[in-house]
């Protein structure tokens, strides 16, 4: 891949992945007076952040932070797990705070921050938007009722950076029923999203637990390397 990206695209599987890397898992848990899990507070800074410093590792270049955001049950956690160890684990269970996913490559450390879609935690979600370098954004493709949910809250964040790079993952192209990219570029009207943003939407899914990460799996953590390499 060249050194400058597509300001706007549909990806499928046409990038060669390269990128390896150990990892470390973190997952942030807080809780409100009346049980609720909430993410901590203050956020954490993007440049010593839980997982990357729980590595320890030496010598290491920076940790980078990436921001995974997506409504509830769109497949962020499965999403992120296969990324830092490019196997498959499926993740069933809605993330009740913020999970945080160091992963090492020779170029730099990436932290991988997800935070809850639930409604009680998407107020926290602005709160960490400032401090990362690219924003990846899950989407259920069979959930067709709340993609005017996935498109409004999208917006709603990225409306006060308009250089701020943007990967759609559009999950769960597998699932009977589910939309095609085009379809999902038109129902998340990323035309609207202006053109200084570098913006990439691609096609995934989690296959059965155990197995290889799929080739679009791949193309999208590629892609993440490189942007963060451009941005930073």
């Amino acid at each position: 891949m060249g050194s400058s990206l597509r300001r706007a695209g549909l990806a499928g599987a046409a990038l060669a992945l390269g990128a390896g890397g150990a990892y470390a898992a973190w997952r942030y848990l807080a809780r409100d007076p009346g049980g609720r899990a909430l993410p901590p507070e203050p956020p954490p800074e993007p440049r010593t952040g839980g997982a990357c410093a729980a590595a320890g590792e030496q010598g290491k270049p920076q940790s980078k932070q990436i921001l995974v955001l997506g409504l509830d049950g769109a497949g962020k956690t499965s999403v992120l797990h296969s990324l830092a160890t490019n196997h498959v684990k499926r993740s069933t269970a809605p993330t009740e705070g913020i999970n945080a996913v160091c992963i090492n490559t020779e170029e730099a450390k990436m932290e991988f921050l997800e935070i809850g879609g639930s409604e009680s935690l998407r107020s926290y979600w602005k709160m960490y938007l400032p401090r990362v370098l690219v924003l990846i954004y899950v989407v259920d493709s069979a959930d067709h009722e709340r993609f005017p949910l996935a498109k409004q809250l999208l917006h709603q964040l990225i409306q006060n950076d308009s250089t701020l790079p943007v990967v759609i993952l559009a999950n769960k192209q597998d699932l009977k029923g589910a939309y095609c990219i085009t379809d999902i570029h038109d129902a998340l009207a990323l035309s609207e999203m202006g053109d200084e943003r570098k913006m990439f939407l691609i096609g995934t899914h989690v296959a059965e637990d155990g197995s290889e990460i799929s080739s679009s799996m791949k193309d999208a953590k590629e892609l993440i390397a490189q942007l963060v390499s451009e941005t930073q």
